[in-house]
């Protein structure tokens, strides 16, 4: 790749979504398939979601959870079974009629999502109180045949993700195994991913088909458009009726089970590669980057060789404590590496110098903002380490300040619509509960009501609602999404 290649061209101030699509594929995540809507994940991408994959399913572990896999392809008389999936999902559904030349007897639904797969085992397997709590996980890809415009990661026809799957003696341990799955999305996003989220739950006629209730954690995007991060369902009794999931208590009696469902996609790294990254190309926090570390000897004839031993004795000492890569390529001047290490989204970059050799030093440079410090060889993983730790700090502090001046308050269809137009970010305001008064603004500029708050006890921000002015039941948090 030549230097005008590596650049990034397009603004993300300016041209947000061109820039995405830029950013994407020059720095190796993912190249457009030959059918519209799908994508190829490059190895970078895909080891991305490697790592955000290993944190969340050792969480997942530990609280009791067991990874399995379903077939992807469902009968069409087990969608049928529970309505609600079949309405909600209908009109993406992809469906195999044939195999080879054979017309198949029944239609295969392609997984839109797999309650009316999963909870029919779940219901052979489930006897009696003894085999509750279940908790089933499976990672796979899904497709919902839905006609937008392709963006990778946030949109696309078939994507990545997990979808845990749980049976519960009571409501209130499935409310309970409803929140450990939003908390531990919440824990990836700031912990790992360094974004802050608001944690919230959907309006009753944007819930997933058939729950409860459906909660969600939302992340706002520099572009002022929300992203439903992830989401985790209580789904009541409702799955567990149709597909018979019944136990006997510790007194014999028969009852029927509650269920949760909850879920991750790779929508997670668009709102990572979208938060953090830049002008420049990709940025990301130090717990996904695939290197950590690149060590860049700087050279001239007269002090290669021992330029280039100094720094391979560091980039070997921090080798087991980091994931390295030292970049002593002949065929690259210093400034094309630092560029293209850059695009890549290294979080720290080590320059090795003569001045460097000479005082036992080592330049650590931040990838977020050039920051540089100078570092005393000694002690040299711990620098690095303290160095990560900022890195990670600034992408945090960056995205909550983002995030704290960007939700607003505003009473009456005007101002909302024209807080939400000039400013993007979220609106908080009263609401009555009526479908229609969001669809005013929906139809206007295409804000919905992304969150309600958690808890439904929670007085509203006003006494009426923001579009009609009748009394208010709730506080919505109107914005544009992703």
């Amino acid at each position: 790749m030549s230097e005008q290649e590596l650049g990034i061209t397009e603004r993300k101030a300016h041209s947000p979504g061109e820039w995405y699509a830029e950013v994407v594929q020059k720095a190796g995540l993912a190249d457009y398939a030959p059918m519209g809507g799908f994508i190829v994940t490059r190895p970078r991408g895909y080891a991305l979601w490697e790592r955000l994959k290993s944190h969340l399913d050792g969480w997942f572990k530990e609280t009791g959870v067991e990874n399995t896999y379903f077939p992807m392809f469902i009968p069409e008389s087990y969608l049928e079974r529970e309505k609600d999936i079949v309405e909600g999902f209908d009109p993406e559904v992809a469906w195999v009629t044939h195999g080879g030349h054979d017309e198949l007897e029944e239609r295969l639904a392609v997984r839109p999502t797999s309650e009316s797969i999963i909870t029919p085992f779940m219901a052979q397997w489930i006897r009696s109180h003894r085999d509750l709590p279940m908790r089933l996980n499976q990672w796979c890809s899904v497709v919902r045949w839905e006609a937008t415009e392709t963006k990778p990661f946030f949109r696309t026809k078939e994507f990545l993700w997990q979808e845990g799957h749980t049976a519960h003696e009571t409501g209130e341990d499935a409310w309970t195994e409803t929140m450990t799955r939003l908390e531990q999305y919440e824990r990836l996003y700031e912990e790992v991913m360094a974004i802050p989220g608001l944690l919230g739950r959907k309006p009753d006629h944007d819930k997933f088909p058939g729950a409860e209730t459906t909660t969600t954690i939302e992340a706002l995007m520099p572009d002022g458009k929300s992203v439903q991060a992830g989401t985790s369902h209580h789904l009541g009794t409702s799955f567990a009726e149709a597909f018979d999931i019944t136990y006997t208590d510790e007194d014999e009696d028969e009852r029927t089970a509650h269920t949760t469902s909850w879920g991750l996609s790779w929508r997670a790294l668009g709102a990572l590669i979208m938060t953090h990254s830049d002008d420049q190309g990709l940025v990301v926090p130090p717990e996904l980057a695939p290197t950590q570390v690149v060590v860049v000897p700087i050279w001239q004839a007269d002090t290669e060789t021992e330029v280039k031993e100094y720094a391979a004795d560091l980039a070997a000492e921090l080798d087991g404590a980091f994931r390295v890569e030292f970049d002593d390529r002949d065929g690259r001047n210093p400034g094309f590496k630092f560029n293209e290490h850059e695009l890549n989204g290294v979080p720290l970059r080590i320059e090795i110098g003569p001045n460097e050799v000479e005082e036992r030093t080592a330049t650590l440079v931040h990838r977020p903002d050039g920051e540089s410090e100078l570092a005393d060889r000694d002690g040299i993983a711990d620098a690095v380490g303290d160095a990560l730790d900022t890195v990670y700090a600034k992408l945090y502090a960056a995205a909550e300040e983002n995030l704290a001046e960007n939700v607003r308050e505003a009473h009456g269809r005007g101002e909302i619509l024209g807080t939400i137009g000039r400013h993007g970010g979220y609106v908080k305001t009263g609401w009555c509960g009526d479908e229609d008064c969001e669809a005013v603004i929906k139809d206007e500029i295409a804000a919905e009501i992304v969150m309600l708050p958690l808890d439904a006890e929670e007085g509203p921000v006003y006494d009426t609602c923001g579009i009609c002015d009748e009394p208010a039941e709730e506080t919505a948090y109107f914005a544009k999404s992703y």
